[in-house]
């Protein structure tokens, strides 16, 4: 059994060490996006986040074409209405029903069409992820900035992530800038609020 998944139970369910979310994921993956394909793809954010390997995963991505609303539109700088990728994931342990999270990520089409690999499922999981994925069409991410709120999960959210009673969710919402200050992507995660921990360290730099 993985180190993130424990045998014994607490009240009738599975007692889960919390995945560990940090900032130093997205310098990671940055890292990782030019390297080569079979390098890439040795492991993810999520083997990353949680300790588990690669075999113990189950993946899915579901896309879809959509177009901006005015909230969308706000945070990419764009007008309402313009094309988007909607990407929803979900990864899950193999022993268990519940995923470890939500994610919806979306991107502005007229960024990645020339790169119709981009726009296919089918492609998915993609080695070394969304700023491997940004690469092949030009794009360096610059900076990411999140921002994390919590509350009680809607009852969708608590039969999704097979959430205890009383247990809120985490919701981060993720805006990655290129080096030209372009919004790039904008994705938005549930988490659930009894098995994850976010850690951030902020390196100073030395007088």
């Amino acid at each position: 059994m993985s180190q993130a998944y424990e045998e014994t139970t607490d009240a009738g369910r599975p007692r889960r060490a919390p995945a560990v979310r940090d900032n130093s994921r997205h310098q990671w993956e940055k890292d990782r996006a030019r390297q080569p394909r079979d390098a890439r793809a040795g492991t993810g954010a999520t083997e990353r986040d949680t300790g588990l390997a690669t075999d113990d995963l189950m993946f899915s991505a579901r896309y879809r074409h959509t177009d901006a609303t005015p909230e969308l539109a706000e945070a990419f700088g764009v007008p309402a209405g313009t094309p988007l990728l909607e990407r929803a994931y979900r990864t899950r342990h193999t022993g268990e029903s519940a995923p470890l999270s939500l994610v919806t990520s979306y991107l502005r089409r007229d960024l990645i069409e020339a790169n119709p690999q981009l726009l296919d499922e089918s492609n998915e999981p993609w080695p070394g992820g969304t700023q491997s994925q940004l690469h092949t069409v030009g794009i360096e991410v610059d900076r990411v900035e999140e921002h994390v709120t919590a509350r009680p999960p809607t009852p969708q959210e608590a039969r999704d992530l097979d959430l205890p009673p009383g247990s809120p969710v985490l919701l981060l919402r993720k805006t990655s800038y290129d080096i030209h200050g372009r919004v790039v992507d904008v994705a938005f995660t549930t988490l659930p609020g009894d098995r994850t921990e976010l850690r951030f360290t902020t390196r100073l730099e030395r007088w």
